[in-house]
């Protein structure tokens, strides 16, 4: 077996060499993310609208066609932001229960035609 010697050969290997920590250490990184999973929605801080937002994102991931997906997970999103800015004001935290029971009711009947039930 004849090795190459050339100086190019040689600078390509060690930069090679230089670079496998750092791939690996990025595949550990990604690896690590991968396992994790996804970050745990943050709380309400209320009852009805933590209960409202965990059935709502179980009915979008499980029932809802892929092509409307995106469109409802965003829907969600603003209305959990809107909830967790709502909470944090002591002039409107008050009201956010009987709030969040009416939205429910709301889009219960709405989610109801792709088979989400609560």
């Amino acid at each position: 077996m004849r090795h190459t010697t050339t100086k190019g050969a040689i600078s390509s290997r060690l930069s090679m060499r230089g670079a496998l920590p750092m791939l690996h250490a990025a595949g550990a990184v990604l690896l690590v993310i991968a396992v994790a999973g996804p970050a745990r929605a943050q709380s309400t801080g209320i009852a009805a609208c933590d209960d409202f937002l965990t059935k709502y994102d179980t009915c979008v991931t499980s029932k809802l066609p892929e092509a409307q997906r995106a469109t409802y997970k965003a829907q969600l999103d603003q209305t959990r932001k809107t909830w967790l800015d709502m909470a944090k004001n002591p002039s409107t935290k008050p009201a956010m229960e009987q709030s969040c029971k009416q939205t429910m009711d709301a889009m219960k009947a709405s989610l109801q035609t792709f088979g989400c039930t609560f």
